[in-house]
């Protein structure tokens, strides 16, 4: 490992601004980031330790949503009564990640931010434009089993890894942020995450030191709440297909439909044609088939990971089966 400084920062203002030096980085659980280093991935020239910051409070909102500090460790949001009664989806999103001894280390805004799991991009013997820009991507022409599907680009297919963001897309969650110079943003979650193009080292719309404070989360939605993940293994395993649903039927009809998706995206993947498509109608499989058909109208496999085409048009079916009562037609 190389060396680096370490600073420890018991202010959200004076992190933000230790955090705005070039090569330096922010480390709370670290569940990512040691791991990183110690491969080289990451070699930032100084860590900035937040884990001390007040910023560990779940709070209701005036308008009946709720708050989530930046450094609630998965394990307690996923606990919480609040997020167990009224966000179900996320609660199983979160119970459905890694390990419960990483789940009591990694918190919410280091999990918004973690990298994918790719191997080439960990192996720094690999071309990987995301770890280091112009030297290619073998994930391409290599085994790409795990890969994304979907938000691919000729630079990068590197799947999104995170469930807790999954759950959070279909959420309509904002992250709350905070700069070197004070300045504070919300932004959405569906503008946080940023699809590779031909810049995929640059994965969120942060700027330099911006420090996430929170995640807001709206009043719940109505309806029924799912989280389905297909994993190679029951536990500690990164997704192949996830699906966070949110369903309401109303008078034998699909009122209202929130879906995001994981392991198939280069981002937490939502599409808005596929809930278009499913409002209003009755809960039938040839319904739920045509909605699938539109979410991965645009998806390329590489090969290892054709099957998770269909595979993630089977999990789609089965979870609108299960939230809708929807039967065969």
């Amino acid at each position: 490992m190389r060396h680096f400084d370490y600073v420890r920062e018991t202010e959200p203002s004076a992190a933000a601004l230790a955090a705005s030096a070039d090569g330096a980085r922010f480390i709370a659980g670290g569940t990512n980031l040691l791991d990183l280093m110690k491969l080289q991935v990451e070699t930032p020239e100084t860590l900035v330790d937040i884990s001390r910051l007040p910023l560990k409070d779940i709070e209701p909102q005036d308008d009946g949503g709720l708050r989530i500090g930046a450094l609630v460790a998965n394990s307690d949001l996923a606990a919480h009564p609040a997020v167990r009664r009224d966000y179900p989806v996320l609660s199983r999103a979160l119970l459905a990640g890694a390990s419960g001894q990483l789940r009591n280390k990694a918190t919410t805004g280091g999990n918004l931010l973690q990298r994918t799991r790719c191997g080439y991009f960990y192996e720094t013997s690999a071309a990987c434009n995301k770890r280091q820009p112009g030297s290619g991507c073998d994930a391409m022409q290599g085994f790409n089993r795990i890969m994304a599907i979907l938000g691919t680009s000729d630079h990068c297919i590197a799947a999104h890894p995170s469930d807790m963001a999954v759950a959070m897309r279909a959420l309509d969650a904002e992250v709350e942020t905070l700069d070197a110079q004070g300045g504070t943003r919300r932004i959405p979650l569906q503008a946080f995450h940023r699809q590779p193009g031909d810049t995929p080292h640059i994965e969120t719309t942060l700027e330099p030191g911006e420090l996430i404070t929170g995640v807001i989360l709206p009043p719940p939605p109505a309806g029924r709440h799912a989280y389905r993940k297909v994993r190679d293994r029951a536990s500690y395993a990164f997704a192949l297909v996830s699906v966070a649903a949110i369903v309401a039927v109303e008078d034998g009809r699909i009122a209202c439909a929130r879906l995001a998706f994981g392991g198939i995206g280069t981002v937490p993947w939502r599409s808005r044609a596929v809930e278009e498509a499913l409002a209003g109608e009755r809960p039938e499989r040839a319904v739920f088939v045509k909605a699938a058909d539109i979410l991965l109208r645009d998806a390329v496999g590489h090969g290892d990971n054709d099957f998770k085409i269909d595979l993630a048009r089977r999990t789609l079916v089965a979870v609108l089966e299960d939230t809708t009562g929807g039967t065969p037609a």
